[in-house]
């Protein structure tokens, strides 16, 4: 909230660029850019702090930073397009740059939360509307001619009066000195004359990607680098008591082996025991691993369990929770006079967000300065994790964001950072950390775990009158893991008469984190799931009880923070839409084991409503024929390519992790280490994902994640429909749903 805030305080500064042109520079209030950088909530006080940049060279070249990482979610594409819209750009000459990680002159860097375009959506346009207000004013002075004479075409300034024409970057110098304009007082373009905002842009990066260009931190090179491996202990927290690091070194080909000595904070992003294998080449030094031998400190880690966990889950669903999360109502009277009573265990495991890029840093430390090249999709709090590491300033710590092969929340967390830079100030050379696969599946943090015990009661018109979660998730000393509550408003909160939401803790000395949709990943797929066995129970249409639960058009709750009120209207919008696309009212025609099934959900600003049709053979394999997704993010898609391949991306990747992906623990260990044992989608699995949005008149919002949480269920529910078998835990069990 603090950032959203900031994002509609701001000003520009103009200056002359180096070699002749105009360099704009939106500005955040330093205080609330402060409070955005550190979660500083007060935001007062302070100078301007530099936040994003343009520059328009004489040759008419306009060049764009792009102050966030790009983690494939096109943001490097869809944030520059908004200025060059708002600029009068001619896209053709558009060039963007990746900028350097300058939290004193960008503000806060990061990818995560779909927040980019919230953050960003206005600001950006304003700065363009500023560049192009400017360049009109050094126009109307250069021909002496009133400023509303004049206009703009695509890197062009017209006078319609006498025929003349200056380019963009003939005026730049002139513009360059006209004072800036009160960007809260420029009026912006009315959307129905956009040209670039609106339209499908390929990503800026695609063509360096298909041709095999480096671009990503795994590519890099420097001369005299040496490639290293780290070897950690399997189980979480444990520490190193003794290495044949002698015979190790002795190994042909390997450059030196050393014992790193972290610290046991508990922190996992902090530096942990292990051994560091060096050599010319990655391989020689993976390879040497084989003969590595390490006794271990394993802990208490070791003697925890996914078995364990479910078996303490079941004891704990007995009794009460053992902390309130919302209390409505009397949910035991309601219950004990409701015509129809509901019960259901639902569960979902561990996940790893198995990015295709494996963990990697290319660090060189040298005279007191740490220079990074790191795939992370938060790079300033990595740089002063860095700092803290090794103990120096943070401004000698230097990071190039490189671009990144998958992140889904997992490189918001930078464990790889400091052991990359501390490897390299041993070693005394730049140093390439690159982590194996089972490096990266056995070290992760975590999609946590969740147990969810379900009570509902109906009354005699079917109408849900009761409802209660008894969540039983993961916490350490009171306080709940990572990515592993239960909000208040959890739907069908504010619905439900009597309601009841409450948690109890077990115990987790595993990391955990957030996961694409942290938290409605998981949550999305038991209440949606839950709903419509209520909507069966009931004997009613899926889709009908939602609607009836989801009443009449009204915003619920009265939050600061709009992640957390839910408008009902939008909702039964785009329920309604997926039901006309996908032909709803048709599913009982479909052949025998096949089935269509409906979910929804709200998540990180973004309405969604997803049918699945999916057919099941015989002997429980499971085919998803069809996706239809209606999505509502507001009033403009940025780059509609940009945002159905977010959208098509998040359906495939929720299919992927209910048909295949689990991780199970055993002595602490984790067991799975590869894709064979966790999958990923495979293509002949994908199935056709046909997107729509419905275009209203709200703020527009990102669209990363929220997705992906409505398809998990509604696959579960078209698996129902097909089979009449309920999945209640994943990742699906095709063995339950044979003929």
């Amino acid at each position: 909230m603090a950032a959203l805030r900031s994002s509609r305080r701001f000003f520009l500064q103009a200056a002359m660029a180096a070699g002749g042109g105009l360099l704009l520079r939106a500005s955040l209030p330093g205080g609330a850019a402060a409070a955005v950088a550190n979660g500083n909530r007060n935001g007062s006080g302070g100078d301007g702090v530099l936040n994003a940049y343009i520059r328009i060279a004489p040759d008419n070249t306009i060049t764009i930073q792009s102050k966030n990482p790009e983690i494939g979610q096109g943001i490097k594409t869809a944030l520059p397009m908004l200025i060059a819209e708002e600029l009068d750009a001619d896209w053709s000459q558009v060039r963007i740059e990746q900028a350097p990680l300058d939290e004193a002159v960008f503000g806060r860097q990061f990818a995560g939360g779909s927040m980019a375009t919230p953050l960003n959506y206005e600001m950006l346009r304003r700065v363009g509307a500023a560049g192009r207000h400017m360049l009109l004013a050094a126009a109307s002075a250069a021909w002496n001619v009133p400023v509303t004479e004049c206009g703009t075409d695509r890197g062009v300034v017209r006078h319609a009066g006498s025929g003349r024409s200056m380019t963009y970057g003939a005026l730049a110098d002139r513009a360059a000195s006209v004072a800036v304009p009160d960007l809260h007082a420029l009026p912006l373009k009315d959307p129905k004359t956009f040209r670039i905002i609106g339209q499908p842009i390929p990503g800026v990066d695609n063509a360096r990607i298909v041709t095999g260009q480096k671009l990503f931190g795994i590519d890099t090179k420097l001369p005299g680098m040496l490639c290293a491996v780290f070897e950690k202990c399997p189980v979480f927290g444990g520490r190193l008591v003794s290495a044949n690091i002698e015979e190790v070194k002795a190994l042909p080909g390997v450059h030196d082996a050393f014992i790193v000595r972290g610290k046991p904070t508990g922190d996992f992003q902090r530096l942990q025991d292990g051994v560091a294998i060096l050599a010319r080449n990655w391989w020689t030094a993976n390879d040497a691993r084989r003969t590595l031998r390490i006794v271990w400190d394993e802990g208490p880690v070791a003697a925890q369990g996914s078995d364990g966990f479910a078996s303490r889950a079941r004891q704990l669903a007995e009794s009460e929770p053992v902390h309130t999360v919302r209390k409505d109502g009397d949910v035991t009277a309601a219950l004990a006079k409701a015509e129809t009573r509901v019960e259901a265990a639902y569960s979902y495991p561990f996940l790893s967000h198995i990015p295709l890029e494996p963990q990697n840093c290319t660090a060189h430390v040298q005279d007191g300065k740490v220079v990074l090249w790191a795939p992370t999709q938060n790079p300033g709090p990595g740089r002063r994790l860095v700092a803290a590491t090794l103990g120096v300033p943070e401004r000698d710590v230097i990071v190039h964001m490189t671009r990144i092969g998958g992140g889904f929340g997992r490189r918001l967390r930078n464990d790889f950072m400091p052991e990359a830079a501390w490897i390299a100030r041993q070693a005394g050379v730049p140093v390439k950390l690159l982590w194996t696969r089972q490096d990266d599946m056995r070290h992760d943090f975590y999609r946590p775990a969740g147990f969810h015990f379900f009570k509902a009661g109906l009354d005699g018109q079917g109408r849900l009158v009761a409802f209660s979660d008894h969540f039983v998730t993961f916490g350490q000393d009171g306080q709940v893991a990572d990515s592993a509550n239960l909000e208040a408003s959890e739907f069908p909160a504010q619905l439900v008469p009597n309601l009841e939401y409450g948690l109890s803790l077990m115990e987790l000395g595993v990391p955990t984190g957030p996961l694409r949709a942290p938290r409605s990943n998981g949550l999305g797929f038991v209440f949606q799931s839950f709903i419509d066995e209520l909507a069966v129970a009931a004997k009613q249409d899926p889709l009908a009880f939602r609607l009836a639960l989801l009443g009449e058009r009204r915003v619920l709750g009265n939050s600061p923070d709009p992640m957390r009120n839910v408008d009902t209207g939008r909702m039964r919008d785009v329920l309604l839409k997926v039901a006309e696309l996908s032909g709803w009212s048709d599913r009982h025609a479909l052949p025998k084991r096949t089935g269509k099934g409906i979910a929804f959900y709200f998540s990180h600003m973004g309405y969604f409503a997803e049918v699945v049709q999916a057919s099941v053979t015989a002997t429980g394999e499971i085919r998803a024929d069809h996706v239809w997704v209606v999505g509502d993010v507001g009033r403009q898609i940025i780059n509609p390519s940009g945002a159905v391949s977010q959208v098509q991306g998040a359906v495939l990747d929720g299919i992927g992790a209910a048909l295949g992906q689990a991780i199970t623990l055993e002595r602490g260990r984790v067991v799975q280490a590869n894709f064979d044992t966790v999958r990923p989608l495979r293509m002949h699995q994908a199935p056709p994902v046909e997107v729509h949005f419905l275009t209203t008149d709200h703020p527009p919002t990102g669209l990363g994640e929220p997705a992906l949480p409505p398809v998990i269920p509604a696959l579960c529910n078209a698996l129902y429909a097909a089979t009449g078998k309920r999945v209640r835990s994943l990742p699906i069990d095709t063995g339950q749903l044979r003929a």
